[in-house]
């Protein structure tokens, strides 16, 4: 901590101005070692800079385009970390990708300045003051993903970027609309113009504007960017996805790109909260969670494919995310939090080791994979602690938070215990069926080795979610707690 709070006080613009000035860069890079480098270091200055806020809180832009709070310091130091410990796997998963003749070097020039854009993006719908703002930082963000899913330029991999594409503008239309409905609540309040569409403007008045249109709203908005959460039945494009793009985009989906438009609910959702003759938006968020869970549940019994497979358990944990949120209260809050930050650790170190061992063993059919801890013990043993992590066994850090979750949940609403705990052992069932076979038993043919470099990002996240199932730091869960309070 003393070497954080040693650490400078930086504008808000720079976790904008680093990405933007990357992603022009990198577009321009003929070399791909150089640009794989130049791709690490833009991820690590960025997630430097997020760290700064920990300590340094920079004021908003005078415009109202701009702010910072302790809600979205969670998801932007959050993200830029798993940013740039994706990033530093990338490198060389994308390199053998060239090796072995699956991409060009055009591509990489391609995939890195997406890889910068998408940063840009996301870190402005966590900052921006401004609901349209976020809402075209979010689809700027989805936009710069549908190309990476789509850079093999397979004809399933055109096909997934295309259904991503499609499903995609159907939920950000939505998201749209609801946005709109938004600010004609606020304009008879705030009056017409940009007053009218900023977060702290529309918080303090939220109590005057009209609760019918806030109802109509949200729904529109629980539809729209619900789809982006990848939340049943809203979910179709994201185990296509997951398949058919490199494997570092799918770390990106889950530990970041879910989380951004599980932010814009949750602001909407605080907005709701603060206008008491609105409905309480926490049983939509509460039915769809469950919803996600179970269906998500029962579906890793027939995935064939492997990243398939952990597409479903992060749409599985999205669920219980949203149900957390949605139960609402301290303790539920808190626990959210905790579970959101140790699935992004947990579910990008899982794909960090599924994107090695789809390379070494030359498939992603879980048939064809068998065998791991022996063949390749450190990949086989990182996802037997990965998939031990994401399906809740302790002493790692998502049991935490679903014990705090299961615990918050009977003590308030019991009946809604029984099929959150239900939809959990499914998985947990379902996730353990399917590890026993991958990492034991004799091992199956591989076709190249391992590239060392990968491996460390992998024991940096594990290490996090194991290290968090024993101990918190006092400081963050203080930080968590006033969270918490603030979601309500």
């Amino acid at each position: 901590m003393d070497l954080i709070a040693a650490l400078p006080v930086v504008p808000l613009q720079t976790l904008l101005v680093i990405p933007a000035i990357a992603a022009v860069v990198l577009a321009l890079v003929p070399a791909y070692r150089i640009g794989a480098r130049l791709n690490v270091i833009a991820s690590g200055l960025t997630f430097l800079a997020a760290l700064t806020l920990l300590v340094h809180r920079p004021p908003g832009d005078s415009g109202g385009y701009l702010f910072v709070d302790d809600l979205n310091i969670v998801f932007v130091v959050l993200g830029t970390f798993v940013g740039f410990t994706t990033s530093s796997f990338s490198a060389s998963y994308i390199g053998h990708e060239i090796e072995i003749g699956r991409l060009t070097p055009l591509h990489l020039r391609f995939y890195h300045g997406m890889y910068q854009a998408l940063s840009f993006a996301m870190n402005l719908g966590l900052l921006a003051d401004n609901i349209g703002l976020m809402w075209v930082a979010i689809e700027l963000a989805t936009l710069t993903t549908v190309l990476m899913v789509g850079i093999y330029r397979t004809h399933d991999a055109l096909e997934a970027a295309w259904k991503y594409f499609i499903l995609g503008s159907v939920g950000i239309a939505l998201a749209l609309f609801g946005t709109i409905l938004v600010y004609m609540a606020a304009r008879p309040v705030i009056g017409e113009g940009h007053d009218a569409m900023v977060w702290t403007a529309l918080v303090a008045h939220a109590h005057a504007f009209s609760p019918e249109l806030l109802n109509v709203a949200f729904v529109f908005l629980m539809l729209g960017y619900g789809t982006k959460v990848g939340l049943a039945p809203l979910h179709a494009w994201l185990p296509d996805a997951h398949a058919e793009g490199p494997t570092p985009i799918s770390a990106v989906l889950s530990g970041l790109l879910l989380n951004v438009a599980l932010y814009a609910l949750l602001r909407f959702k605080m907005l709701l909260a603060a206008n008491p003759l609105a409905v309480a938006p926490g049983p939509l968020m509460v039915t769809l969670g469950l919803i996600s869970l179970i269906f998500a549940a029962f579906m890793l019994y027939l995935r064939r494919d492997i990243k398939r497979l952990f597409a479903y358990s992060s749409i599985e944990h999205m669920g219980i995310i949203a149900f957390a949120f949605g139960m609402g209260g301290p303790l539920a809050n808190f626990a959210g939090l905790l579970h959101m930050t140790m699935h992004s650790l947990t579910k990008s170190a899982i794909f960090f080791a599924v994107g090695q061992i789809t390379q070494v063993k030359g498939t992603q059919r879980i048939a064809d994979i068998r065998g791991l801890t022996e063949s390749h013990p450190v990949l086989g043993w990182g996802l037997v602690v990965g998939v031990a992590a994401i399906a809740g066994l302790p002493p790692l850090g998502i049991f935490t938070s679903e014990f705090l979750l299961v615990t918050s949940t009977f003590a308030r609403q019991p009946l809604l215990a029984l099929p959150l705990v239900f939809g959990m052992v499914i998985a947990f069932g379902a996730l353990l069926m399917r590890l026993s076979g991958i990492a034991f038993g004799k091992p199956s043919p591989s076709i190249t080795q391992t590239h060392r470099i990968s491996v460390l990002p992998l024991l940096v996240h594990l290490a996090l979610v194991f290290a968090a199932g024993l101990w918190l730091p006092g400081p963050l869960v203080a930080w968590f707690q006033n969270v918490a309070r603030m979601l309500g």
